[in-house]
């Protein structure tokens, strides 16, 4: 996927990593940048064209396509983070998670792929989606949903040549992590990393080490990890 040139469409493009991608893109060429939020004054950076969007509203979904019909780069960005737990938690904050990071995601991939021939898409992950937390059990299963997601649409839309990427990282400094008391990434850091392996046409980006860690786990006995986390 070459950026410059490119028209792309960040989701959650108000703040935090969205807002980077956005800027990032222009500096990197992009023709054209929507970026989309619920509240699209909240959206403050010039040279975009901002769109109001609600990932999980299947009607702004459709009038979000139909205005941004060049699109041919999807970046999937926005995110929620309830903060609850699977067991004992609130079923309509867990069924919140899934349905912005699952459904919400989905959503907008079956809206936009007519266009995605030879583009690409670009999924917001996390090192959650191959582990779990305390206090983050709701998000780390819809996270683990959407990761899979990102591979099963990779083998959907190889034939129309769309690329699909998934982008995973763990803390990043943004407000969704301003009460964790953990190291955390420059949002900035993560955004370029994100658009390298985008160019490098990478299927899968590990942001940081911190991820890279979680994914090596995986072949070992999950005690371990558990115990050593």
């Amino acid at each position: 996927m070459q950026i410059s040139g490119a028209t792309a469409l960040v989701t959650g493009a108000n703040r935090g990593i969205g807002r980077h991608f956005a800027a990032q893109l222009l500096e990197r060429g992009a023709a054209t940048v929507y970026a989309t939020a619920r509240r699209p004054e909240s959206v403050d950076l010039p040279g975009v064209r901002v769109l109001r969007l609600d990932i999980t509203d299947p009607d702004s979904v459709a009038a979000a396509a139909q205005a941004a019909g060049d699109v041919n780069l999807l970046i999937n960005n926005a995110g929620i983070s309830t903060g609850v737990d699977l067991v004992g938690g609130d079923l309509d904050l867990i069924r919140r998670e899934m349905d912005t990071h699952f459904w919400g995601t989905l959503a907008m991939i079956r809206a936009f792929a007519p266009q995605l021939a030879g583009g690409a898409i670009l999924n917001v992950l996390s090192a959650l989606s191959w582990s779990a937390y305390p206090g983050a059990g709701g998000y780390a299963a819809a996270k683990a949903a959407e990761w899979n997601l990102t591979n099963a649409v990779r083998l959907e839309l190889a034939a129309q040549q769309t690329q699909v990427t998934g982008l995973l990282m763990a803390a990043v400094d943004t407000d969704m992590m301003a009460g964790y008391d953990v190291p955390k990434s420059d949002p900035a850091v993560i955004a370029k990393a994100a658009l390298d392996g985008l160019e490098a046409g990478q299927w899968e980006i590990l942001a940081d080490a911190a991820a890279g860690a979680v994914k090596a786990s995986l072949a070992a006995d999950p005690r371990e990890f558990y115990r050593l986390a």
